[in-house]
């Protein structure tokens, strides 16, 4: 569009990165769902389903939990400062409400909690078979 009709659209562009962060941020929970994310499973395949469901349990209590509460906690600050301040792009044309996109970090990372005690559950649910 830019050198076709010799215009550009910052905000256009702006929103294309607010799109992508938003798909990749709420992914997250829903890749942790399905029990998709990449892992070396160099080890993890040769071990038993228990085994893997005590695995993914730990993983869950030392890892997903403390780094998910972390960003949530901090992630809300962060959204509500920039409610504050009214921040708005610097680029002229630029996407206004920038608190917007970053309020979606907080609540996906609330998702990914949800997410993550469901995958706990599940594999608490294998130990118990």
């Amino acid at each position: 569009m830019r050198y076709v009709f010799n215009n550009t659209l910052i905000g256009l562009q702006e929103l294309e990165w607010h799109l992508f962060s938003g798909l990749f941020l709420l992914g997250i929970a829903y890749t942790l769902q399905n029990d998709a994310h990449v892992r070396m499973d160099i080890f993890y395949d040769k071990f038993s389903p228990k085994k893997q469901a005590w695995i993914n349990i730990i993983g869950f209590v030392i890892f997903i939990i403390p780094i998910s509460v972390l960003i949530v906690y901090n992630g809300f600050d962060f959204a509500y400062q920039s409610y504050l301040l009214n921040e708005q792009s610097g680029d002229p044309g630029g996407l206004k409400y920038r608190f917007i996109i970053k309020s979606v970090i907080p609540i996906s990372f609330i998702l990914v909690i949800i997410s993550g005690f469901i995958f706990a559950k599940n594999n608490y649910l294998v130990l118990k078979k």
